[in-house]
């Protein structure tokens, strides 16, 4: 099977995308834990970064092209932070 050409543009959505998904879901977390003590929270928070952020980067080479992943990342990340974004300006 030949290597696609679109490899680099699914590994950069992953990575920035991802990433940025990945920050968004800890911080949806930590903002909705808010009764759990902060060093519990900040630690759980921290510590799911990185498997959100690889299990996303790895399963970016499931879609069908690069485009299809800079756009499914990109409208999960608008998800998610306009639910950070409502539960902020909503407290």
């Amino acid at each position: 099977m030949p290597i696609r050409p679109d490899w680099l543009s699914k590994t950069l959505a992953g990575l920035l995308l991802g990433l940025a998904f990945a920050l968004a879901a800890s911080a949806l977390f930590s903002d909705m834990a808010a009764d759990m003590p902060l060093a519990v929270r900040g630690q759980l928070a921290m510590w799911m970064v990185p498997p959100i952020w690889l299990g996303i980067f790895s399963g970016v080479y499931f879609f069908t092209s690069g485009l299809r992943a800079w756009l499914w990342l990109g409208g999960a990340n608008a998800l998610a932070y306009g639910a950070l974004a409502a539960i902020r300006l909503g407290a």
